[in-house]
């Protein structure tokens, strides 16, 4: 884990002085809302105790970390641009607290409707089988195994760091999974499995080469390129998922995509073209249609 989770000694701090020292830190940069996150996730004030304190600053709090520990993981993510889920070790994500590290991309919170989206789709009964294609951090892998704890699920990857950090958070997450881990290239370590997974999730590399110069330094440079980019257009890594999927699915399986906010169209075709059937674009929370879902058809015509 990182450098927040190192040292937890419970310490008792006046409501004046952790108020005096937000409004210090907030003068040198940053957001409020930032701020707030790193003393809920590394030093165990929650929100709510904040707000009270807020209107009763003669409280004491207890912290997990002594504000000069905080002082230093909040310089750290202004000057060096490391993400705050990096330095705590962890990561908020619909129910459950994932651990987070350079290993894999920090979950994202259109993801979660990513899961959503899936679990709309079996809504009666679980999948026999599923699998999630890039698990990375195993952030929906963990999802799909607390829905469905009894269904065989699959997380694949190509970094071997990933599925050390996936499967640690499946432990944590999900200690009663039934989802086994595979290293190699997406659909290929699933050969033992191919024609019977019912759902196939995925949300790979979508990042167009040229564009990478461009973003955010806080994901540029300390978020693995392995899980960001998708090659010159931003659609290898989904041809390839999209060009497996007839062989990979079950008869009436489905493939989840998630893709980069001006691909839908491209990529709705690459599913059509794939021989998939149902084929469909799905919004994320803001209306941008960043996912596609797809099926094999149930029987062959």
């Amino acid at each position: 884990m990182a450098q927040a989770s190192a040292l937890r000694d419970c310490t008792t701090v006046a409501g004046t002085d952790v108020l005096q020292w937000r409004r210090q830190q907030l003068a040198l940069g940053g957001t409020a809302a930032d701020l707030d996150w790193l003393l809920d996730l590394a030093a165990g004030l929650r929100w709510a105790s904040l707000q009270r304190l807020l209107l009763d600053p003669t409280r004491t709090v207890a912290l997990e970390q002594s504000l000069e520990v905080l002082s230093e993981l909040w310089e750290r993510h202004l000057h060096g641009n490391v993400p705050l889920q990096h330095l705590v070790g962890l990561c908020p994500w619909r129910d459950v607290l994932l651990e987070s590290s350079p290993a894999a991309l920090i979950p994202r919170q259109e993801t979660e409707l990513l899961v959503d989206l899936a679990m709309s789709q079996f809504k009666a009964t679980p999948p026999a089988r599923w699998a999630d294609l890039g698990t990375g951090s195993g952030a929906i892998a963990v999802a799909l195994a607390r829905a469905w704890p009894t269904a065989p699920g699959h997380g694949v990857d190509l970094s071997s760091d990933a599925l050390q950090l996936a499967e640690r958070n499946l432990e944590r997450c999900a200690p009663h999974h039934n989802c086994s881990l595979h290293l190699g290239s997406w659909w290929s370590p699933l050969k033992s499995w191919w024609g019977s997974l019912d759902l196939v999730v995925s949300n790979p590399p979508y990042i167009p080469s040229a564009v990478v110069d461009g973003l955010e330094a806080v994901v540029r440079d300390h978020e693995p390129h392995l899980a960001l980019l998708g090659g010159a257009d931003g659609l290898d890594a989904i041809r390839t998922v999209v060009d497996g999927a007839l062989m990979g699915l079950s008869p009436g399986g489905w493939l989840l995509l998630e893709h980069h906010h001006d691909q839908s169209a491209q990529v709705t075709q690459l599913l059509r073209d794939a021989g998939l059937v149902e084929v469909r674009a799905a919004a994320d929370l803001e209306g941008t249609l960043r996912f596609a879902l797809a099926c094999k058809p149930a029987a062959s015509s």
